[in-house]
This record gives C-alpha cells, sequence and structure tokens, in this order.
C-alpha cells in the first residue's frame, strides 16, 4: 500500500510539473489547501494522512524581509499491537516564518513552531488494562519545510520536524 500511495503521489508531481512553468506564489495574502502523507515517529503506525492550511498574513522587514504565517495541520493513524487498537489524532498550529527567496524561484523555504493537542484513542481486543500509557497530551511543534511550485497553484509540499510524523509529504492548493 505504501508504494501504491509513494507511487501516485511522485506520478501526479512528474506530470504536474511538466504541464505549465511556475514562480514561487507566497506573497502576502497567501492562502493554501493540501493533503499529506506522514511517515516516521508514528509508534506501531506505518502511515498518517492528514490536512495543511496556512495564511500568509504579516511581513517581516526587521527579519530578513520574511513573511509570518499561521499553519493548522490535522492528521490521523493508528495501529494495532499487543491486543489493543490505537488510534491517534493530532491537531497542530504553527507560525511559520517564510524566508526571502529569488521572486522568480520556484521554492518556498519556511521555519515554524507551535502547538499541538493530539487525542489519542485505545480499544483493547480481549480483557485487561493494554491502554494504560495512552494519553491526550498537548505536544511542542518545530518543523522546517518548503514548498515548490509545480503550477501557480499547485505545489509539492514536504515538513520536516517534531510533531504528529517526522516527515510529511503531498501537495498543497493555492486558494488566493
Amino acid at each position: 500500500m505504501i508504494k501504491k500511495l509513494v507511487g501516485l503521489l511522485t506520478a501526479t508531481v512528474l506530470l504536474a510539473a511538466t504541464t505549465t512553468r511556475a514562480d514561487a506564489q507566497v506573497a502576502l495574502g497567501y492562502t493554501d489547501v493540501g493533503g499529506v502523507i506522514g511517515l516516521g515517529n508514528l509508534g506501531g503506525a506505518n502511515l498518517s494522512f492528514g490536512g495543511r492550511f496556512e495564511k500568509v498574513f504579516k511581513k517581516l522587514p526587521d527579519l530578513g524581509d520574511g513573511l509570518l504565517g499561521i499553519g493548522v495541520s490535522a492528521d490521523i493513524y493508528s495501529w494495532s499491537g499487543a491486543g489493543a487498537d490505537f488510534r491517534y489524532v493530532p491537531i497542530g498550529v504553527t507560525a511559520n516564518y517564510h524566508f526571502k527567496l529569488d521572486p522568480k524561484s520556484k521554492l518556498d523555504a519556511f521555519v515554524g513552531a507551535g502547538l499541538g493537542f493530539q487525542t489519542v484513542s485505545c480499544s483493547v481486543n480481549g480483557s485487561g488494562n493494554l491502554c494504560g500509557g495512552s494519553n491526550s497530551a498537548l505536544y511542542f511543534i518545530g518543523r522546517a519545510g518548503g514548498r515548490y511550485f509545480l503550477k501557480p497553484n499547485l505545489a509539492a509540499y514536504a515538513d520536516l520536524g517534531a510533531g504528529a510524523a517526522t516527515l510529511n509529504i503531498g501537495l498543497t492548493f493555492k486558494l488566493k
């Protein structure tokens, strides 16, 4: 299943990349939404599935002419093991600093920090208290990431860091 998902994502990115030229479109007022697949740091799960939303709302002339955006993320992952089924749903909010790059570049690079809340549910297959250490909790998010614009309104997206998954990859679609 993982190979099929990665293959489908790769084919979509390659098809989109060959159709038109696209300069980076992140500017004041930029808004996007997209889906991601998360890999790594997921307990016993192989993958997470999630979504991203971001709105860039402020210029930061005193910080290298970068831009400030607010990002919202939501993911879901689950796995079964030791007689129990676990399901995690982390939801986070980050402040993202977008670096000023060449306006003709197709790349948008950012770093972000924020907080998330992870709900955890566990059901036991049989008897016993196998879910004892699985509690919902607040967590810190730190990430670095970027977008590579395939079209003016479509970008390949990736972020790396602490939060729901170590690496998230996907596509984002510009709304504004």
